[in-house]
């Protein structure tokens, strides 16, 4: 199945280091759990099992930031995945729902039109009209089926939810059932079931959760990468995974390539050259890790279907200057400086300069 589609679920791009962990883990579970807790971490974390089998870090950082998250998920209080765009809060609640459940499809996507039936339930309007309300005609959201099956459910861009939709899920975390007065019924969640919600504070059209609904989670701060050395690893292996999925026909990038672009991003995000030296103006934009892994799977593709097929600065310049100039009269002006006063002076940019100067 994973060989026909774009993107497998993780559970299923993953399964032989899932299966390879369960059959390892000796240590008590909670309820419903596939995984320990401990084992969840290593899937996480990524090591090598006592067989020899060696699992693939999903997440590089503070290894104690994933172990909160994971107890928390093992307690009645939903978790929080807090951090600026490009964070990885959706990779990390993805990969936490194929470990403990076994699936990480049971997602609500929050947007500024996510509806109360979104979250709790609707119903199937052509039966509803023909039978009156029944549990046939019922149709149940993501969260329901999670409380029912006792797995986790998702929910990502919390804060972009309308503030009163939001508050649908005070009952559901607190007394742990989702009333139906329609059928008089209710449901009740089994052991296992909780809620990973993802949200960030820098994007426009962010909508504040309340006292009440803020006490039912347990908010874990997810930090852009500490050093230059950890968002070259981060960048290096997703390019490369993204690169062999879309099977581009290039060689793989570079790890000089790899690192000019992290350079950059990391130099406008701080306003300060990696030495220290010299002082940028930052643009608009946030420049994630994410956006870096973007700029270079597309500087792959160039490079594959219009060069050589070997990534090289003018590959990567439009996907650059694309990323930084999100107000095209500001963010230019920027980019501009930054080139003129930092990367034409130096060593062994000259390439990188004279594209990104032709793209400007």
């Amino acid at each position: 199945m994973t060989a026909t589609v774009l993107r497998p679920h993780a559970e299923q791009d993953h399964a032989a280091e899932l299966a390879a962990l369960a059959a390892a883990d000796d240590r008590a579970k909670p309820p419903n759990w596939n995984l320990s807790p401990w084992a969840v971490v290593e899937y996480l974390l990524g090591g090598t099992l006592p067989d020899g089998t060696v699992i693939t870090p999903k997440y590089v950082g503070p290894r104690r930031l994933i172990e909160v998250a994971v107890a928390t998920l093992a307690t009645d209080r939903a978790l929080l995945l807090l951090g600026v765009p490009g964070t990885a809060k959706t990779w990390v609640s993805e990969h936490l729902s194929a470990a403990i459940s076994g699936d990480s499809t049971l997602l609500v996507q929050g947007t500024a039109g996510t509806s109360e039936e979104s979250i709790r339930y609707g119903w199937n309007y052509a039966r509803l009209i023909a039978e009156g309300p029944s549990a046939a005609a019922l149709v149940e959201s993501p969260v329901l089926r999670a409380m029912r099956d006792g797995k986790l459910a998702r929910l990502e861009e919390l804060t972009r939810i309308p503030a009163d939709v939001q508050d649908t899920l005070i009952t559901i975390l607190s007394e742990k059932t989702l009333p139906i007065p329609e059928l008089a019924t209710e449901v009740q969640a089994r052991p296992g079931f909780n809620l990973i919600a993802t949200a960030n504070n820098r994007d426009k059209g962010v909508n504040e959760l309340s006292s009440a609904l803020r006490r039912r989670f347990n908010t874990v701060v997810l930090p852009l990468p500490d050093s230059a050395e950890a968002e070259v690893e981060i960048v290096s292996r997703r390019v490369a995974e993204l690169g062999a999925s879309l099977q581009l026909p290039a060689e793989a990038a570079e790890l000089a390539e790899i690192r000019r672009v992290v350079t950059v991003f990391r130099e406008l995000r701080s306003g300060r050259t990696e030495d220290g030296r010299t002082a940028v103006k930052s643009p608009s934009g946030t420049l994630s890790t994410a956006e870096a892994i973007s700029v270079l799977t597309g500087g792959l593709a160039l490079a594959a279907h219009f060069g050589d097929g070997v990534l090289r600065p003018h590959d990567i310049a439009a996907g650059i200057h694309g990323a930084v100039v999100k107000d095209p009269v500001a963010d230019r002006a920027i980019w501009i400086e930054y080139l003129e006063t930092v990367v034409r002076e130096r060593d062994g940019w000259a390439d990188f300069y004279r594209a990104g100067q032709e793209i400007a």
